[in-house]
This record gives C-alpha cells, sequence and structure tokens, in this order.
C-alpha cells in the first residue's frame, strides 16, 4: 500500500522544479550484475537542483512511502 501511495503522488513533487523524466522502468537488458527490478533516470540541469527537489519537504513527506514499500537505490549522477 505505500509504494502504491509514493507512485502516486511522487509526480506532483516535481511541480516547481526543473526536471525532466527521461526513462521509467522501460525494458532493460542486463549486461553485468543483478537486474533491479525498475529504474527511473529523471535530469535535472544541475547537482544543486536535484538536492533542491529530493530534500524539499514534498519529497522528503512522499520518500517516506517509498521507504516502507520498497528497497530502492538513488545515485545523483553528474553528467553532460
Amino acid at each position: 500500500m505505500s509504494l502504491d501511495t509514493y507512485q502516486s503522488k511522487v509526480g506532483e513533487t516535481f511541480r516547481g522544479h526543473p526536471v525532466k523524466i527521461l526513462a521509467a522502468y522501460g525494458p532493460q537488458q542486463i549486461l553485468e550484475g543483478d537486474a533491479p527490478e525498475g529504474v527511473v533516470i529523471v535530469e535535472f540541469p544541475s547537482t544543486a537542483a536535484a538536492r533542491a527537489w529530493y530534500d524539499s519537504p514534498a519529497y522528503q513527506e512522499i520518500a517516506q512511502h517509498r521507504f516502507k514499500g520498497a528497497r530502492y537505490r538513488a545515485v545523483l549522477v553528474e553528467g553532460v
């Protein structure tokens, strides 16, 4: 139940943040290691913008449902 709550409300936490969803639970080709159940890739213009969203009260409130509903790994990666 908690994961359903997270999935239904997480999109609302992006409001006011410069975010672009690049991939969300699409097909995967695992080349090495264990397969994750799903992968979401989100693009922000900077690490500061990503942290502003992640640390926001709106996201932290809804993230509690994710923590209760599943095991996740969240990684912030700087890129091009």
